[in-house]
């Protein structure tokens, strides 16, 4: 079955190619015009206008009045009242890039549990090797192997997979820890969920903008997991660990996961972020990013919002990581 990823990829690359730009720039910092373009961009090529629970007409005139009021050469005021338009998505894919400081939204995460500590998770990630950017030990009396990956945006290869699962060939089962992994490289999720699939399968769907309507967009085309990308398999139960903080490419690969054999997903829910992001420039020459691309789990349920977990677990011990401690009991209680 064909995989939709290179084509989602050439896209991608093609509608940042296609960014706004000019032999001899003549930018504005004018401050109504701004958040005027501004408000018009994400209205018109964002593609989670009317999911994030805000009404964006209301928004764009509270901060057009509040832009009239600020004066011509204020870049940083300028910069912190766009920004703050911008949070109001509640959006970690939504970003406002300026010389001088970039925005982030941390809404979408900070009332949530946070499920993960590194105090505690030393107590299990003693006498680890590192293949590649993947943290690796084993727990429980040398009986379960135990993966750390923090962030996809750090590349391994095969050839680290291979010797990560040779370390773990007596064990009897396997924990990916994904908590506060960011995101990054969809192509290293691909890759590191492969050794749990025997074949292809469909795991999620895609669609992109078209045209400027909050619902004008493609038709939806598949997503497969290519089972050939990594020559080592793994059958024995799997346990991948996440929590809200889990974003991006990460929900991703959470999302993946789901569909493989013999897995589950304990911790919390997922920050989201199915959105694949693109660029474009302000009148003023700073650059604001958004998700233009909605992604889809394989029943085609959009992923933005998040992934519940099979098995959902809150930390509350001060001694032992609960989740982690969850995952080595399902492990040893897998039939």
């Amino acid at each position: 079955m064909k995989n939709c990823r290179y084509i989602l990829l050439a896209f991608l690359f093609v509608l940042l190619a296609a960014c706004h730009t000019r032999d001899e720039i003549a930018y504005s910092m004018d401050p109504v015009e701004n958040v005027e373009a501004l408000w018009q961009i994400i209205d018109t090529k964002y593609c989670y206008v009317e999911d994030k629970g805000v009404n964006w007409d209301s928004v764009h005139d509270e901060y057009v009045a509040q832009a009239a009021l600020l004066p011509a050469n204020n870049q940083v005021a300028l910069f912190d009242l766009c920004a703050g338009m911008l949070n109001t998505l509640k959006d970690g894919h939504v970003n406002l890039y300026a010389p001088f400081d970039r925005s982030y939204s941390t809404s979408w995460y900070d009332t949530y549990p946070a499920n993960f500590s590194s105090y505690l998770q030393s107590l299990y990630l003693r006498n680890y090797r590192i293949a590649g950017s993947l943290y690796y030990c084993t727990v429980d009396n040398d009986s379960i192997g135990y993966i750390y990956y923090s962030s996809f945006s750090n590349g391994f290869s095969i050839s680290n997979i291979a010797w990560v699962f040779k370390s773990f060939e007596k064990c009897r089962g396997l924990i990916i820890d994904v908590r506060n992994n960011g995101g990054g490289s969809l192509e290293n999720a691909y890759l590191l969920a492969a050794p749990f699939f025997t074949e292809n399968r469909v795991i999620g769907y895609w669609q992109h903008k078209t045209g400027p309507g909050h619902h004008d967009f493609s038709p939806m085309e598949e997503l497969t997991e290519d089972a050939s990308l990594s020559g080592v398999k793994w059958r024995r139960p799997t346990v991948v660990l996440c929590n809200r903080r889990s974003y991006s490419a990460t929900n991703m690969f959470v999302n993946i996961m789901r569909y493989a054999d013999n897995a589950v997903i304990v911790g919390g829910t997922t920050g989201g972020g199915g959105g694949m992001p693109l660029s474009y420039e302000m009148p003023c020459g700073w650059l604001v990013r958004f998700s233009s691309v909605r992604m889809y789990d394989a029943d085609k349920k959009d992923i933005e919002q998040g992934i519940e977990p099979d098995v959902k677990v809150t930390m509350t011990s001060t001694d032992q990581d609960d989740i982690i401690e969850k995952a080595i009991d399902l492990i040893n209680n897998a039939k």
